[in-house]
Order: structure tokens, then C-alpha cells, then sequence
């Protein structure tokens, strides 16, 4: 395989400038992007030199470093943001630059030799596959009691996640960031990251007709029949897009199968939106295949940052030592807790507090499937973006995403992937006999998650007659317990932080990520994420760079 043949990397892409205060039309270009492919939206340019002095370092180009980047541009900053993945802008050697969820390759792993689908079993066959290392979109991240999934490329999660848009319940939010202001989150900040995202919702009416919506239609049955409250879920695809994906009049992305391993069309990733914006002012620029090793205070003041070039191999090409002002650790839950954990306990930056690498939780997240009659199929064609949930939060401390098999055949199963109020909380550390950080979380704790999402499916089944699928995880297993897509926590904000995610210890050094959450979200956490970061970043550029 000649590396022509594979994706290449270079930042840089093009949309209108927004401006912070607008919360209804801020995204002007985003009207269009949901059919823009990151190829258009990207462009070369020279990553970071060796010496370079700069204003602001952003390490990570998710939600939380994409906010940051923006907001900082558009205060007159110039930013460097740090990416260890790479900018997904050229197709592969099948003219595309995402492959779909049934035909991993090459593209779709981060640097591993064998594939680690979530489902890793059909019809008691397994899936996984031997593919060529090389840095792609999904990592799965292994420690000893858990996998944690996370996106890798320009524009993070943002770019292998369902796309599920949720803003918490105001009456669970005290129990999900209690340090920060709901009034000011609600009235300001949660509508300003629904604008940023370019969220929106199916149209009911399109929804109940929509063959690719039979599975959610199904799961809105067997719910309401068992007295649980169902209900529509925001998202960030185009749905106007979605509707022509349907009729046939566009190319077909959620309704071929792209989500897991990226979307090559209808989807609102970052680099549609912030990343878009933030490229546009002229003062972003992305280093992409660039990895922080080390972060330490320099004799001038500001600090130094050690940076790893990679190639698509994951071999280090280049090293390179440069100065920042300022950093924003953005490099996501695990990444930025790593990394921290490193620095402490290395003794480049001692004086961290001891809440770094404390409060991980994995969102309560777990997987079951079940059969359904015959009379009950979900159809052979199923969209990859869910669109609808099941609540029993309250009574039972589980909503469940109605999820879609994208198998291409008729399964007659229903697939779910459940946010608990899992009490767990692991603790990151360093190993120094490893050189790596180690997490403390045990697939055990993965128990209160299991019993909660029983309230909601051992209902389900007692009144449908129906059983859990045991053919989908491997070992004859009912639930997926070994595994995160929403990982949280390990900086927590007020604690590693103060209240705006500036480190206890050193002045310039700032987590704005979901780092800061302390393990659970109630919902799909990456409009939290976004929102908190709007928040934190506004009050760190009024006060800090002034």
C-alpha cells in the first residue's frame, strides 16, 4: 500500500467569521456545510516550527480546544493548535475519505493491527479484522478495566461521534457541574454552543413515514407500550440533507452506513463549524500529526512545549521544542489527564494540586441488544445518526439512546446504548516503570450501569415476550461492559482548577475540556463540553488577556 493511496493531512479551511455574542445565527456558513466534505473545507499550510514563539497553544482540536481557538481569534490572539491525529481532507483509493461502518480498513484504527469494532460479533461471527497500522480516525484506547473510544484527527470526537446533540435537564445539572452558574449555562452558553454546533431536529413528521427510521419507530413502541417516556433527540446532521439521502437526490453518508469511522457528507463536525470559523479569521493554524510531550515554565517566562511529529505510522519524525505564552490543554478527558498526570509526577510541572488525574468516570455508558419478533422489524435499512431516546433518568437513573444495526439486512433486533448515573470514579496515575499513565477504573463498576439499564429493557422484554440478544459482544454476553464513548473527568473544574479551568499552581495553564466534568453528563456530554468551555473562555479573556 503506497502512501498515495492513503489520506494526507493539512490544516487549514474556509468559512465566514462569527462573532461571540450572537446565539441564533452565528453559523451563516454552516447552512451549507452539512454537505461540505472536509475535503473542501481544508487546505495546506506549514505546521509549527521549531522555536516558534507564540500568544496561545491549544493541544487537541475538539469541541473544547475549538471553542477556545475561535474565541481567542476573534479576541485578536493568534493561536496554534497541536493535533495529534490528522486532517482528514484527502480521499482514500476508493474516492473517499471516510469508509462506512461495515468495511473497516486501514482508515479506521489508530495505529492498531487488528480492528476493535464496539459490536464485535453478528450471528456468533466475529468481525474484527487484521488492517495496516496507521493513524486513524478511531483510537481504541485500552486500560486494564475498560476500552475508551475517542476520536483522532482534526476535530476530535467531533468526528466519529452519533452526532446526538443533548443539553442536560436543568434539574440535573447541579448534580453534573455544581460549581457553575445553571442560570447563566441555560440562558446563555448552552444556546450559544447549540448555535456553534449547528444543532437542529428531525422533523417529526418525515420521521413517522421514513423507512431508514423503522428501528427508532420500533424502539418508540416497545418504550411506550412498557410505560417509559420516549423522545425525539437533537443532532448535528443536516436533517434537510438526510431527507434527500432518502429521496435519492443526494449521496447517500448516514444512509450508507458512515458514522463510526467518520461521515463523508451530511454530518456537522468541527471542522464545519468552529474549526471553520476559527480557521477563517487568519489566526488558527492546526499542526496536525503533532503530539505535546511535555509542557514546562521557560526561564523567560511563558512556557516550553515539546512536540513529537509523527507520520502515518505513528514513528517520530521530528522533534520540537517551542514557546507559548499561554496553553489550553484540550486533548480530551483521557489526553489532557494523561498528559497532566505526566507533567506532575516527571516534575515539569510539580506544582500541580492532587485532583489532577482524579473524578474519570465513563458517562455510564453501556451496550445491550434484543430480539424481537418477526412481526417487529427495524428494517434493513437503518440511518447511522439516532435520533431518539428512551428516559427513565428519574426513576431509574438510565436514558437510553435508541441506536441503529446498519447491517445493510433485516436483524429484527434493537440496539441500545445507555447513559447511566454510574457512581464510579477512577483515578489516573503515573507508572514510571511503564513511562505511561495508568487508569484505575475495574469492569466491576460497570455493575450499577448494568442494573440501571435493566429498568428500562427487563421491562421492555416481560411485556414484548422478547429476550436480550447474547451473539453481538462475543462470549455470550448480554451487555457490553468493557467499553466508553463518553469519557469525563480527570481535571475537574473547582478542584484541579479553579472555577474557569485555570490550574492550581501555575498562571497561564488552562484545561478546557471534558476533562473538567466530573465523570457523568446525564446525556451525551459534548454540548456540555462546548457550552462550559464558551463560558470559561469568555471569563479568561475578559480577566487574563486584557
Amino acid at each position: 500500500m503506497s502512501d498515495k493511496a492513503l489520506p494526507g493531512n493539512g490544516p487549514r479551511g474556509i468559512s465566514r467569521r462569527g462573532f461571540i455574542g450572537r446565539t441564533g445565527s452565528i453559523l451563516g456558513a454552516v447552512a451549507l456545510a452539512g454537505h461540505i466534505t472536509p475535503a473542501r473545507a481544508a487546505s495546506a499550510a506549514a505546521p509549527i516550527a521549531d522555536g516558534a514563539r507564540v500568544p496561545a497553544l491549544v493541544i487537541g482540536t475538539g469541541y473544547g480546544g475549538s471553542v477556545a481557538a475561535l474565541r481567542l481569534a476573534q479576541a485578536g490572539v493568534d493561536v496554534q493548535m497541536i493535533e495529534m491525529g490528522m486532517n482528514w481532507d484527502t480521499p482514500g483509493s476508493d474516492g473517499k475519505i471516510f469508509p462506512k461502518v461495515t468495511s473497516p480498513d486501514y482508515r479506521s484504527f489508530w495505529l492498531r493491527t487488528r480492528t476493535k469494532a464496539p459490536l464485535s460479533n453478528f450471528l456468533g461471527f466475529p468481525i474484527d479484522k487484521d488492517v495496516p497500522k496507521y493513524t486513524g480516525i478511531l483510537d481504541a484506547e485500552d486500560f486494564a478495566g475498560i476500552t475508551v473510544y475517542q476520536g483522532r484527527g482534526v476535530g476530535g470526537g467531533s468526528l466519529v461521534n452519533g452526532g446526538m446533540a443533548v443539553t442536560p435537564k436543568r434539574a440535573n445539572f447541579a448534580a453534573v457541574l455544581p460549581s457553575v452558574d445553571a442560570d447563566e449555562m441555560y440562558a446563555t452558553y448552552y444556546p450559544r454552543a447549540n448555535a456553534g454546533l449547528g444543532v437542529g431536529m428531525v422533523d417529526p413528521a418525515w420521521f413517522d413515514t421514513a423507512d431508514c427510521y423503522q428501528f427508532s419507530r420500533v424502539g418508540r413502541k416497545h418504550a411506550q407500550r412498557s410505560g417509559f417516556a420516549w423522545t425525539f433527540v437533537p443532532d448535528v446532521y443536516d436533517w434537510d440533507y438526510m431527507k434527500q439521502e432518502a429521496a435519492g437526490t443526494a449521496t447517500k453518508s448516514a444512509l450508507a452506513g458512515e458514522i463510526l469511522y467518520g461521515n463523508n457528507h451530511g454530518k456537522k463536525s468541527l471542522v464545519q463549524t468552529y474549526l471553520a470559523q476559527a480557521r477563517a479569521t487568519g489566526k488558527v493554524t492546526v499542526s496536525a500529526l503533532h503530539k505535546v510531550t511535555s509542557v514546562s515554565p521557560a526561564a523567560g517566562g511563558g512556557y516550553t512545549v515539546a512536540i513529537d511529529q509523527i507520520n502515518t505510522t505513528g514513528d517520530t519524525v521530528a522533534t520540537k521544542s517551542v514557546t507559548a505564552d499561554r496553553v489550553f490543554f484540550a486533548a480530551g478527558s483521557v489526553g489532557t489527564s494523561k498528559l497532566l498526570v505526566k507533567l506532575k509526577a516527571t516534575g515539569a510541572l510539580p506544582n500541580l494540586n492532587d485532583e489532577v488525574g482524579k473524578g474519570w468516570g465513563e458517562n455510564g455508558n453501556v451496550m445491550c441488544g434484543r430480539a424481537n419478533h418477526l412481526w417487529d422489524p427495524t428494517g434493513k435499512l437503518q440511518s447511522t445518526i439516532p435520533c431518539s431516546g428512551i428516559d427513565n433518568w428519574d426513576a431509574g437513573g438510565a436514558f437510553a439512546e435508541v441506536a441503529p444495526l446498519p447491517t445493510g439486512i433485516e436483524t429484527y433486533a434493537s440496539f441500545y446504548l445507555s447513559i447511566t448515573k454510574n457512581p464510579n470514579r477512577a483515578e489516573f496515575t503515573w507508572n514510571a516503570a511503564t513511562g505511561a499513565a495508568d487508569l484505575s477504573w475495574q469492569t466491576a463498576w460497570k455493575q450499577p450501569s448494568i442494573s440501571m439499564a435493566k429498568t428500562i429493557f427487563d421491562k421492555i422484554n416481560s411485556k414484548e415476550g422478547t429476550i436480550y440478544r447474547t451473539d453481538l459482544f462475543g462470549g455470550n454476553k448480554i451487555w457490553n461492559d468493557t467499553l466508553t464513548y463518553h469519557p469525563l473527568g480527570g481535571a475537574v473544574l473547582d478542584k484541579a482548577t479553579d472555577n474557569y479551568g485555570r490550574l492550581h499552581g501555575y498562571t497561564g495553564l488552562y484545561v478546557i475540556d471534558g476533562a473538567l466534568i466530573p465523570g457523568n453528563a446525564s446525556v451525551n456530554p459534548f454540548v456540555t463540553i462546548t457550552a462550559l468551555a464558551e463560558r470559561n473562555i469568555e471569563k479568561i479573556i475578559a480577566t487574563d488577556l486584557r
